[in-house]
């Protein structure tokens, strides 16, 4: 199984378009490196691949991939997308793949309603790009040699779906993890997850390789440096730091974090806290990196 990092960040990626942060202001001036919204691809075979949540940045992000690139005129080997939830920074992306190229497009039953809701998405032409409904917890194929299943995790409706009262810890088809198969290796993507229950701990368990929500380092941080007004649990998000916790008994081979808010100080990799998840057994994913299972 080969795993491409598309794009590490969290919605707005890193620099942020409206942000002066630290964060944002050392990324515009090539201090620290620059990151594209949250998107991974996958393959079992090196040729036919999955792209994993279609985010805004998905154009440069598949110029910047040579294993994306087409391969004769209208030749690409993008075999299928699967979306994790709703959100905008996963879904918005599919816009731009709506240039009469067939793929399969695969998310679960309540998200397709999402998407068959916005007139808009109606340019991907359902003649061409099918969309595929997954049962939670049913095996499918995502690519020639790629198996995958999709799992509910704690999490919560789109931003653009939520009412006056929104429960954060939702167990359903809004916010989903990915379990993939391949060649006897197992790699969970879980890029939004809002708490981390003993049955998900069990289903970590033992896994090749875990990409898994770094959003925020501390729950309150956008708070604290007046970059907003929500919690991380609020947004649907766990911090790291609960997670490093939280993990640390469950065995897994490798341990990445993906989602990375432009205010974590995972962001900055001469950071104490970059130093610190790295001294707790976890990676911090960058654009263009490849996973080899």
């Amino acid at each position: 199984m080969r795993i491409l990092i598309l794009g590490a960040a969290a919605g707005g990626g890193l620099p942020q378009w409206n942000c002066g942060c630290a964060h944002c202001d050392a990324a515009r001036a090539g201090r620290i490196p620059a990151l594209t919204q949250s998107s991974i691809a996958v393959s079992a075979n090196g040729m036919d691949w999955a792209v994993i949540n279609a985010s805004p940045d998905i154009r440069g992000q598949m110029a910047a991939t040579p294993a994306l690139h087409p391969t004769g005129p209208r030749d690409m080997p993008l075999h299928s997308v699967l979306v994790t939830n709703g959100d905008i920074d996963h879904v918005a992306g599919l816009l731009t793949l709506r240039e009469s190229q067939p793929f399969e497009l695969f998310a679960t039953p309540t998200i397709h309603v999402a998407l068959d809701a916005n007139p808009m998405l109606a340019a991907v032409n359902p003649a061409l790009v099918p969309r595929r409904a997954v049962t939670l917890d049913q095996l499918f194929d995502l690519a020639p040699g790629l198996s995958a299943t999709l799992f509910a995790v704690p999490g919560k409706v789109p931003l653009y779906l939520e009412g006056d009262t929104v429960d954060t810890g939702l167990i359903g088809e809004n916010t989903v993890g990915v379990e993939l198969t391949a060649g006897g290796r197992r790699a969970l993507y879980i890029p939004g997850c809002a708490d981390l229950p003993g049955w998900l701990r069990d289903r970590i368990s033992g896994a090749d390789a875990l990409l898994f929500d770094g959003t925020l380092w501390d729950d309150d941080e956008m708070i604290r440096a007046g970059l907003g007004r929500k919690t991380g649990r609020r947004m649907g998000h766990m911090a790291a730091t609960d997670s490093i916790a939280a993990l640390a008994d469950v065995p897994v081979a490798r341990r990445i974090f993906v989602h990375l808010n432009n205010s974590n100080p995972l962001v900055d990799p001469a950071s104490p806290q970059t130093a610190q998840a790295v001294a707790a057994g976890w990676h911090i994913a960058r654009d263009g990196e490849r996973i080899d299972l």
